[in-house]
């Protein structure tokens, strides 16, 4: 690229409506207005008859996919509530274009990340995402802690192994390593099996 060349800034326009007979051209003509304006050049994703809960979005999931790819450096908006289904969607989503180096512009709420006041909405997501993270770590910490006062044993259930089987298969001269691989346990623990037979053995 020269100089003088500015880079084209293709722009990722999301929609949704919430039944088939509604008209998402409301929201798209206010936003191809304001993509023309600023010269962007776009690509539109529209869901059609779903609710800002319902998780299955085609053309939500089609676009984030596109973000992944770094097809797109913006994302443009009519409205918070047409893209988020939850304050937890708003934090994921946002955290994605942060790492992603992605804009994001929302025409009703006046967010535009290129701004100063819209880079300072990335940080407090940023950090709101961080706060939720290590909430949720210390409740698995105070879980584990809690259940391990309680006397529940914590990790995998250990497997019981029959002793005649592995000492059968021993015999049959089969080694350590088979015998581990077949009873999914550590090869030590056919070792220690193994050891503890002999002794009963010598013990009688």
């Amino acid at each position: 690229m020269s100089m003088g060349e500015t880079r084209t800034v293709r722009a990722a326009v999301y929609g949704r409506v919430s039944t088939l007979d509604q008209n998402p051209d409301l929201q798209f003509r206010e936003l191809r207005a304001y993509a023309k304006k600023r010269g962007w050049e776009t690509r539109e994703f529209v869901d059609h008859g779903v609710s800002g809960s319902e998780t299955r979005r085609p053309q939500l999931a089609a676009m984030t996919e596109a973000l992944f790819r770094h097809e797109f450096q913006v994302v443009l908006v009519w409205r918070f509530d047409r893209l988020f289904r939850s304050v937890k969607h708003m934090v994921e989503f946002f955290e994605l274009c942060r790492a992603s180096k992605i804009d994001f512009v929302s025409l009703t709420e006046q967010v535009d990340t290129n701004t100063p006041i819209g880079r300072l909405s990335f940080h407090i997501f940023a950090a709101i995402a961080e706060f939720e993270r290590e909430l949720i770590r210390e409740r698995v910490l105070a879980g584990l802690a809690a259940a391990k006062a309680r006397g529940v044993r914590l990790g995998r259930p250990e497997k019981r192994l029959d002793l005649s089987r592995v000492m059968a298969d021993r015999r049959a001269g089969r080694s350590l390593a088979e015998i581990a691989r077949e009873y999914g346990v550590s090869k030590s623990k056919i070792f220690a099996v193994c050891h503890l037979a002999d002794r009963r053995k010598v013990n009688r």
